[in-house]
């Protein structure tokens, strides 16, 4: 006879392993209590974290507040004010609905609240730790709710042991804030951290909101979106193409103010571009879809970032023809491909689909068939514009090294009659040697050049520094602030001189002298992409990463004439190069041609 082994689970296990699935850092504490904030109508939210959230995550809103019962039943599971059954969860309005929440975060921190609602006496204050209450009793608090979670995962040493560095989970939960701050723009909101300051958000207009957040750089940089349909209503910007980056961080999508994570979506943005910018870059946007509750799910996953919608194909092609539209606006002298055509062409749209239905702000009777015609053009002036934008501004080589005969050629090679190199269309350096010629790329080969040399200095921790006649300050979002400070030493190391004036202003005082009449904020915004590019996909020591970008940047472009003495000291130094054969990129510098095989050519 077998004895049972299956055993009710005791509430607080059962409570941390649920905990497992919401509360996974402290950007998960922040988002579950921010969403609350908002859904009980606060104008006005405060956050407070200490230590990245591992000691202390507070936020203090205005809303409508709790009475003493309600205060106790919010942490106990499934409890929940935003729905009463399973119809509700087609007719969300709100950002919460599971009631998971507060029993989570309780089940693994020391909570503290003090809540009071408008029209009571007085408030209720309740402490709580690892799902028991310590204490409930009357306090004097004002209209809304301040919880004060600390010390998470004081209960589970294994769990506070897989968190990552302090500036990793703080840009963690500057996400979470952004997920809030950037839908809710009419909601005053501020973030503090050790004390400092990084945001203070006053209420403004989506415009303000989103500058304030992703920088005043964007302004020239995003184009606004605009589109009202019988499926979806779609509003927000879209970034040009020529300040795509190589990482996914300014990418937001919100679904009825929700912040949510869609590959459909985004493929249907991506393409969009398509055409406008090479494969390994991605467009920023900030848009928002509204779309009838009972159209879309969401309770999919208890991180609520995933979403299924009812219409895929239709709500795919609506966002694809509205952002091909807005990228139409930047060349007026080029006719703007209509809006029925975007939908009717798109390969999601069934024959049946009446697409002036679907865009039914659009006038069927200014529709032109001719129009059609300059799709094909306008494709192609959109890459003469891209390469345009891309070329940047002609750029000295560095100070030349000692003369170095490259292994690659043979000594009679040299003789000033038989090795004089040409620059063809000033992007290839055409070399005789006695065997042949190579044609060498000039912008991979100084991109080789340069890395080598940059990387050398960041091994040797000494970057030979121009200091600049007169000092500029930059400014930087929070979360890139936090990113320069981590790599602060190695940007020092190869030559920066920064000095910081606040939580994200730096004073440039020098720069590497490699780098001539170049934007350093541009330069040093492009390492923070690539190291974070490099972060996402763990491929490289960041020493490596930081000497790639700077390479990027500082190197000679395609376009840039070079006199004999410069083309000369460009090949020296690229075969003196451990590695001359490909940029730090992947791409081949140089090629070598035989007279054989020029021989076999023209035969």
């Amino acid at each position: 006879m077998f004895d049972n082994i299956i055993k009710l689970l005791p509430d607080n296990i059962a409570n941390q392993i649920a905990a497992g699935e919401v509360v996974q850092r402290p950007a998960s504490v922040v988002k579950e209590l921010l969403e609350n904030s908002i859904d009980a109508a606060a104008t006005s939210i405060q956050l407070i974290v200490k230590d990245a959230g591992k000691t202390l995550i507070q936020v203090t809103d205005n809303g409508s507040g709790m009475s003493d019962t309600d205060a106790r039943l919010s942490f106990e599971r499934h409890a929940t004010s935003k729905i009463t059954n399973a119809d509700d969860l087609y007719a969300l309005r709100t950002l919460g609905f599971r009631g998971e929440a507060l029993a989570s975060i309780a089940a693994v921190a020391q909570v503290e609240l003090k809540t009071k609602t408008h029209d009571a006496i007085s408030g209720t204050h309740i402490i709580i730790e690892a799902n028991e209450v310590l204490s409930q009793k009357p306090c004097s608090a004002t209209t809304g709710s301040n919880f004060s979670i600390k010390n998470l995962f004081y209960n589970v040493p294994a769990r506070r042991n897989f968190l990552k560095s302090n500036p990793v989970e703080m840009r963690h939960i500057i996400d979470e804030f952004l997920h809030i701050a950037l839908p809710y723009y009419n909601v005053n909101i501020s973030l503090h951290h050790n004390d400092l300051e990084l945001y203070n958000l006053p209420s403004s207009s989506l415009e303000q909101r989103a500058l304030s957040l992703l920088g005043s750089s964007y302004k020239q940089m995003l184009v606004a979106v605009d589109e009202d349909t019988s499926i979806v209503k779609i509003t927000g910007y879209v970034g040009k193409p020529e300040v795509a980056k190589k990482t996914r961080g300014d990418q937001f999508f919100f679904v009825n103010r929700r912040y949510i994570k869609s590959p459909m979506l985004h493929h249907a943005v991506a393409s969009a571009y398509e055409s406008l910018m090479t494969k390994d870059k991605y467009a920023s946007y900030v848009l928002f879809l509204e779309i009838h509750p009972e159209k879309i799910d969401i309770n999919v996953h208890p991180t609520k970032h995933e979403i299924k919608f009812e219409d895929e194909r239709h709500i795919y092609t609506i966002l694809n023809a509205t952002v091909r539209q807005a990228l139409g606006q930047l060349l007026p002298n080029i006719h703007a491909l209509p809006a029925q055509s975007l939908v009717a062409s798109s390969n999601y749209v069934t024959q049946s689909m009446n697409s002036s239905t679907i865009l039914q702000n659009r006038n069927p009777a200014t529709y032109n068939p001719q129009d059609t015609l300059h799709s094909r053009n306008q494709q192609q002036q959109w890459q003469a514009l891209i390469d345009d934008t891309l070329a940047q501004k002609n750029q000295s080589l560095a100070t030349p090294l000692p003369h170095i005969v490259p292994s690659i050629f043979d000594a009679d090679d040299h003789d000033t009659k038989y090795s004089m190199p040409y620059q063809l269309h000033s992007q290839y350096i055409i070399s005789p040697i006695r065997n042949g010629f190579i044609i060498i790329n000039q912008e991979a080969a100084h991109q080789r050049i340069l890395f080598e040399r940059f990387l050398d200095k960041l091994h040797q921790r000494k970057g030979n520094v121009q200091r600049v006649l007169f000092p500029k300050t930059i400014d930087f979002s929070p979360s890139n602030a936090l990113l320069l400070n981590e790599i602060m030493d190695d940007i020092l190391a190869i030559g920066f001189e920064l000095q910081p004036l606040g939580p994200h202003t730096f004073l440039v005082n020098g720069v590497p002298n490699e780098m001539q009449n170049d934007d350093e904020q541009r330069v040093i915004e492009s390492i923070l992409e690539q190291y974070k590019d490099n972060k996402n996909k763990l491929r490289m020591p960041h020493s490596e990463s930081i000497a790639k970008s700077l390479a990027f940047n500082a190197g000679i472009k395609k376009g840039k004439t070079l006199n004999e003495r410069e083309m000369k000291q460009l090949i020296d130094e690229l075969f003196a190069c451990q590695q001359p054969e490909h940029s730090p990129f992947g791409d081949k510098t140089y090629i070598r041609v035989g007279l054989d095989e020029l021989t076999r050519m023209l035969v």
